[in-house]
């Protein structure tokens, strides 16, 4: 048996449905936010996890990535946020609030604004209810809150992952399903053909699989996470690929450049294929 654990959300419930519940394949998982993802993996915690590209920058000595499972792709990136018909911005604020200081989002937010920001780190899905608490403050938004942040008082102020895209050609790496490097290759390759599957069989969308994903959901509407599936399950979920590693790199490359990270030890970061 080999112990995973990724976040409720439910890109990773979509995925990692059908490959809880594969008989022949036993698997243990446990679910988190991902900033607790994040600092587990830091531990080593379990042998394969779900966490941030900007986590996994870090510890590479101690994870690598799967070629399956990530999400990454165009339109999906972080968004800054305030109240609507607020002149709040990133030169006059009072709080600024992320969702956890290992996250991409805040590797990015740090890439905009060249490390001139500072953070206080929020668990995602309580970031706009304390925006709209209090005056003059800012927040960054991932997963499903891009999706109601309007209808709940909110207006963008800076797409961090269009700004990404458009100044770097790359499509923004968020988040990734790693495993620990003293696992077996053979044993890795195969959990990772695994996984593969799981993604496939997803598509047939049983009634009891929406009924696990709504029920790990911060957000219950159908819609909602109809469309979250949509917008971060995509063919980089399926394989990275070159364009997919090409990202990754240069990711860390301007993660480097900016301070934002040491340079890691010299390792392979793609599993690979069989």
């Amino acid at each position: 048996m080999i112990s995973l654990a990724y976040s409720p959300c439910p890109n990773d419930t979509f995925l990692f449905y059908h490959l809880t519940r594969n008989a022949s394949y036993p698997v243990k998982e446990e679910l988190y936010d991902v900033e607790n993802l994040n600092e587990f993996a830091f531990q080593g915690k379990f042998p394969v996890t779900k966490l941030s590209f900007a986590a996994y920058f870090q510890i590479i000595d101690k994870y690598i990535l799967l070629e399956t499972g990530s999400a990454l792709g165009r339109g999906c990136g972080p968004l800054l946020v305030r109240k609507k018909n607020s002149k709040t911005d990133l030169t006059n604020y009072k709080k600024l609030y992320i969702p956890g200081m290992l996250t991409t989002a805040n590797l990015l937010l740090s890439l905009y604004t060249n490390g001139k920001h500072t953070p206080t780190a929020l668990r995602y899905d309580e970031i706009i209810p304390k925006v709209m608490s209090e005056e003059d403050s800012l927040g960054v938004i991932i997963h499903e809150e891009r999706f109601t942040y309007e209808e709940r008082g909110m207006e963008k102020v800076v797409d961090l992952g269009e700004w990404w895209e458009e100044s770097t050609g790359y499509p923004i790496p968020l988040g990734a399903i790693a495993i620990r490097r003293d696992i077996q290759k053979v044993e890795a390759l195969q959990f990772q053909t695994n996984l593969r599957k799981s993604l496939s069989d997803a598509y047939l969308e049983p009634k009891e699989m929406m009924d696990y994903i709504r029920f790990n959901s911060q957000n219950k509407d159908d819609a909602v996470i109809k469309s979250h599936i949509n917008l971060y399950v995509n063919e980089f979920t399926k394989n990275l690929g070159e364009e997919g590693h090409g990202a990754v790199e240069y990711l860390l490359k301007r993660a480097i450049e900016a301070g934002f990270i040491k340079k890691p030890t010299p390792l392979p970061l793609f599993l690979g294929e069989s």
